[in-house]
């Protein structure tokens, strides 16, 4: 009788639950597997590389495209390895609208993920659900930046601009009649805090839903329960940081440990698992959502007593206005050279992480004293994630690898940079 043999097979990359390009290739006995090798690099688009032929100021734009469901909060750590070299403080109250927008942008990553890791598993309802709350926050992105996505609203010194005073409206179509516009429009009459505030009263419920839709389903826990354990120690060892990190139980959250901005003066929960498997991390997740409402809560609360400036009053640094750049001779230069060859950065290097949604998102900027970094080195979380896989699925059936690929909450942006 022929001895049976391993047999090897490729997962993805064209597999709807390999989120992207990854390509696994999973060497099976039967439905269990006792190898994945995950093979990276097919949306390698070598950011760090280019950003060492550009002003500092133009590649800002390209770390929102590295983990591209969590957009500012990567701008986020690059601006502040750039302040940190530039040795300046943004104002008090461009501190508060990052950390707002960090926690959007949170909310937003974690929707994202429920929505595909439920997808992934079965339960299509949470899809749907979880892209309609992103919907209202993809809308803050796009009254604050222009863009839904790729907002570049982070710039060294603080932000792009103010918080806008109203909100675009819907209009009435051959599709919505005026009666349903007004309904829609409800939320969007008075400024974006106002918009994001009724945001926040209604997100609670929104969590409510999913967790009766998920977290006592008999089919989700089958799905997450003893999936994928990670012991405590073996999370340090293997690098994990973000939710992957606190669902195996170590409390470690940058906000916390290292604060920036003005995490410090905030009021909040840092969730942490007890087991280690992917239901305990699906649960940090949801507790995160809510948490992230609470901090976003706070800082409406202060930005509404608050007005003030947003950005450095510092010409070589952050641009003029527009009425400045086209009525005074001087700012027309100041406005050019920081467009066209942008700001000398003293020699030196720094690093500077945030607390991504994904994990610790860190950058290493070395200048050489030009007005273009010598070397860039981005820190992602995922690609930690990404390594432990071969450890996560082994003497797991098939089906578990998707289960995995989503708890792990890879974005294929950051980890091929």
């Amino acid at each position: 009788m022929a001895e049976i043999q391993n047999f090897t097979m490729n997962f993805g990359p064209q597999h709807p639950a390999a989120h992207g390009v990854l390509r696994l290739v999973l060497e099976m006995d039967g439905e269990v597997i006792q190898k994945a090798d995950p093979h990276v690099g097919l949306l390698h688009r070598a950011t760090e590389k280019l950003a060492e032929s550009k002003p500092y100021n133009q590649s800002i734009g390209y770390m929102d495209r590295l983990d591209y469901v969590s957009m500012m909060c990567n701008e986020h750590g690059y601006v502040m390895a750039i302040e940190k070299l530039l040795g300046i403080t943004p104002p008090l109250r461009a501190q508060y609208i990052r950390v707002m927008f960090d926690e959007i942008t949170r909310i937003l990553n974690h929707l994202m993920w429920l929505g595909a890791h439920g997808l992934d598993i079965g339960a299509m309802t949470m899809f749907l659900y979880c892209f309609r709350e992103r919907e209202d926050l993809m809308d803050c992105y796009e009254a604050v930046s222009g863009t839904r996505m790729h907002a570049t609203y982070y710039r060294p010194g603080g932000v792009y601009r103010d918080l806008p005073e109203e909100m675009p409206k819907y209009q009435p179509s051959k599709w919505h009649s005026q009666k349903e516009v007004d309904e829609m429009n409800r939320a969007r009459e008075g400024s974006l805090l106002d918009f994001i505030r009724d945001f926040t009263d209604r997100f609670p419920a929104c969590v409510d839903d999913y967790e009766t839709l998920l977290t006592d389903n008999r089919i989700w826990k089958q799905r997450t329960v003893n999936i994928a354990v990670v012991s405590p120690e073996r999370a340090l060892q293997l690098g994990f940081s973000g939710p992957m990190l606190r669902g195996s139980g170590i409390e470690w959250d940058l906000r916390r440990k290292q604060p920036y901005e003005v995490y410090d003066q905030l009021d909040f929960e840092i969730p942490v698992g007890v087991n280690g498997d992917c239901y305990d991390r699906y649960l940090v997740r949801i507790e995160e959502l809510r948490q992230s409402n609470r901090i976003i809560r706070q800082c409406l609360d202060w930005l509404e007593q608050n007005p003030g400036p947003v950005m450095l009053d510092d010409r070589k640094i952050a641009p003029p206005t527009r009425v400045e750049m086209k009525d005074d001779m001087e700012s027309l230069i100041h406005h050019f050279k920081l467009f066209t060859e942008g700001y000398v950065v003293p020699e030196g290097e720094a690093y500077a992480a945030v607390e991504a949604p994904k994990g610790e998102f860190g950058c290493y900027l070395i200048s050489d004293g030009a007005n273009k970094p010598y070397r860039l080195k981005v820190r992602a979380p995922g690609f930690a994630h990404l390594a432990a896989m071969n450890e996560m699925v082994q003497g797991h059936m098939l089906a578990d690898v998707v289960a995995v690929i989503g708890t792990q909450d890879i974005v294929f942006g950051e980890v091929d940079r």
